[in-house]
């Protein structure tokens, strides 16, 4: 990720009526990838690297009806796995990636996934970024997981300024209140992907612009 322009940081009043917004908006955001359980969720994010979610679910789609546990996974591999997600970006190493994830689910963890951050990150193809998204969506622990979007939004808006994803985390665990902590996440990745896009942000249908310190606004485009 390119090291962002120095911003003004919003005060914390203001990031939490940004939150307040988000809520008022959908309270209950969720993520757009499938899966079945806590261990296809983890398959999934790996995969999701450098892919779409879109692209990740047409392959999945008939990977986890073929394994949907690390046995089944390790059952099938490494061969037809590679071939069943061919379809996404950067398929072969991920293939050995969830092949040796999934037996080392088996050997380390009896073939269920861990709710521990150091433990997942241990995994082949897991960061901090997969790991937190994890911990979020089927733990339910209030972690932020900073991925392009995240860290876009932020920069951009100067909720979050930081030179790394982690400073972005760091920065965007002490502005979130606490009570907006466990959907913080989808809310963020959500505004990013579709409306703080990366070349050029929809400010005119953006709602929380009126706290959102990026300047100039884009205007509505004049064919619409």
């Amino acid at each position: 990720m390119p090291s962002p322009k120095k911003v003004k940081k919003l005060n914390r009043a203001q990031a939490e009526a940004i939150f307040e917004r988000f809520h008022q908006i959908e309270p209950e955001p969720k993520g757009e990838l499938d899966y079945i359980n806590a261990y296809t969720l983890l398959v999934a994010v790996v995969l999701s690297a450098q892919a779409t979610d879109a692209g990740v679910n047409k392959a999945t789609k008939r990977l986890f009806e073929l394994a949907p546990s690390p046995a089944a996974m390790v059952a099938l591999g490494v061969e037809q796995i590679t071939d069943l997600i061919k379809t996404i970006g950067l398929y072969r190493g991920k293939a050995k990636n969830v092949f040796t994830l999934s037996q080392m689910l088996i050997d380390l963890h009896g073939g269920e996934v861990p709710d521990d951050r150091e433990a997942l990150e241990a995994l082949p193809g897991v960061g901090r970024k997969t790991a937190n998204v994890v911990l979020n969506i089927w733990f339910k622990q209030p972690t932020i997981a900073v991925d392009t979007h995240l860290f876009r939004v932020g920069n951009r808006t100067g909720l979050a300024p930081g030179k790394t994803p982690l400073a972005v985390e760091q920065a965007l665990e002490k502005q979130i209140p606490e009570r907006f902590m466990l959907h913080a996440h989808h809310w963020l990745i959500l505004h990013g992907r579709y409306i703080c896009k990366a070349r050029k942000p929809e400010c005119w249908r953006c709602p929380i612009s009126e706290w959102c310190l990026f300047e100039p606004k884009s205007p509505l485009p004049r064919a619409a």
